[in-house]
């Protein structure tokens, strides 16, 4: 590649990440640059960690920047050595060996031989070979891709390897669930191999930016609640934490720089009497210490779940911001969790004791935030007063039941401030069975879909 084709890639590369949500700045532009000009261009693994190490800020953001990494810096072009090998075996016909009962066989039979051994390198060969060979679409239609991560995991089925994996893990001495997470892991990183070798033949095809802007998934702080998978929730619980205690830092910072009162008047005019009349010396009054008081109703019913567990984890590893903190989660009854967030908890416990709650918070099995409020307000009588502020998380949809404004209203006039999260895009407020713009018009309702916007939030909230 020319020295032009060179910048212009670094400029596009840099775009993509800032397009997904990485802060790149012009400073970490140039610090970039200036690294990689003593970096050997010809080795890929010195040009990414040096990429890594000027423009990636935070762990979350790794995964994002990898996945961009090898768009534009790709590790290999079309094929692959290994399986232009594999192409040039012919049938006794004379044409070329792909797919076939026998090649998948065969291909399967070596795939759960490198996934025993944890081979990587062999494990990255078979993944480009295996989207050659069994994910190839062609002839499709105009704007169509001809390679598909999918179809070829579907036709290979690498997870019905995994007890083939797990007695070999154990025949290296470990216990059967460390065998069995391990298999697991194996699993899942051959198939993000797998995925992300499609993408680079889709970017061959269409342009990276193609692929950046369409297929890349964001980076996890600005990834959806609730198109999250399982993979997805694991990461952003490991962030939680982290994530708490940079907006902890941030706003003890603050709280500091706003620790003076108002101008004490009387005081500094007599101070300024040795100084011949002139105020060389401001004095303030003391200012009060407030700490919100807190309480938090969240709807756990259906994809909503994540979305409230997350919220309620974030908040209580922010407790100390908090005079007080009560939780509380409903579908159509309400059952109070404050007890479950106890100093030191481990957050996978927490989430396990959380999803297990959610079967006292529904009486008929049917979100009903009506019932729910009305419920809240009867048996927790005391729980929101005039120094507390309410925190209500949900998508207010109710199914088409009576929704009980007025119970809401009365409790929005009781608490000092009231908010109201709802984990859907604002333009789907309104629609089939949301209630969003009634409650919207008794509390303010704010678009939460990601961590990033959670953490916004929780941020101007405890300020």
């Amino acid at each position: 590649m020319s020295r032009s084709g060179l910048v212009d890639r670094h400029i596009a590369f840099l775009e993509a990440l800032r397009s997904a949500g990485l802060p790149v700045s012009l400073a970490e532009d140039l610090d970039a640059v200036a690294a990689l000009t003593a970096l050997d261009w010809t080795d890929r693994t010195q040009v990414r960690d040096g990429y890594a190490a000027t423009l990636v800020k935070r762990q979350a953001q790794r995964p994002t920047f990898e996945a961009l990494f090898d768009l534009y810096f790709p590790r290999l072009v079309g094929g692959g050595v290994a399986e232009l090998e594999r192409a040039a075996e012919a049938d006794p016909d004379g044409s070329p060996v792909r797919d076939n009962a026998a090649a998948l066989a065969a291909f399967r039979e070596e795939l759960a031989l490198a996934l025993e051994a944890g081979d990587e390198q062999r494990l990255q060969e078979l993944a480009a070979e295996m989207v050659g060979r069994f994910g190839a679409m062609p002839g499709r239609g105009p704007g169509l891709s001809s390679w598909s991560a999918y179809t070829a995991m579907q036709r290979v089925a690498p997870g019905d390897l995994v007890d083939r994996i797990v007695a070999a893990l154990l025949g290296e001495g470990l216990t059967q669930e460390e065998a069995e997470r391990g298999a697991g892991r194996r699993v899942g990183a051959y198939t993000a191999q797998v995925e992300a070798d499609a993408r680079r033949r889709i970017a061959e095809e269409k342009g990276a930016e193609h692929v950046a802007n369409v297929a890349l998934r964001p980076s996890i702080d600005r990834l959806d609640f609730t198109a999250a998978r399982r993979s997805d929730l694991e990461e952003m619980r490991r962030e939680i934490y982290p994530l708490a205690r940079r907006l902890a830092t941030r706003l003890t910072k603050e709280q500091h720089a706003r620790r003076r009162g108002p101008l004490d008047f009387r005081r500094t005019v007599r101070a300024s009497m040795s100084t011949g009349g002139v105020p060389i010396a401001t004095h303030h009054r003391p200012k009060r210490p407030h700490r919100t008081e807190l309480v938090v109703l969240c709807d756990v019913s259906g994809s909503v779940a994540n979305f409230a567990q997350f919220t309620l984890l974030l908040v209580f590893a922010l407790r100390d911001q908090f005079q007080k903190v009560r939780a509380f989660t409903f579908i159509d009854h309400v059952h109070e969790v404050t007890h479950h967030f106890v100093p030191g908890a481990d957050v996978v416990d927490v989430m396990a004791d959380l999803a297990a709650s959610t079967a006292h918070a529904a009486l008929w099995g049917r979100t009903n935030y009506g019932r729910a409020l009305t419920k809240f307000v009867e048996e927790h009588p005391d729980a929101v007063g005039p120094k507390t502020s309410l925190l209500v998380l949900g998508d207010a949809r109710s199914n088409y039941s009576d929704l009980h404004e007025g119970v809401l209203k009365d409790l929005a006039a009781t608490a000092r401030h009231s908010w109201w999260l709802n984990p859907e895009h604002r333009r789907h407020w309104g629609t089939g069975d949301s209630a969003a713009a009634t409650y919207g018009e008794i509390v303010d309702m704010v678009e939460c879909r990601n961590l990033t916007q959670l953490a916004e939030f929780v941020h101007d909230l405890a300020r």
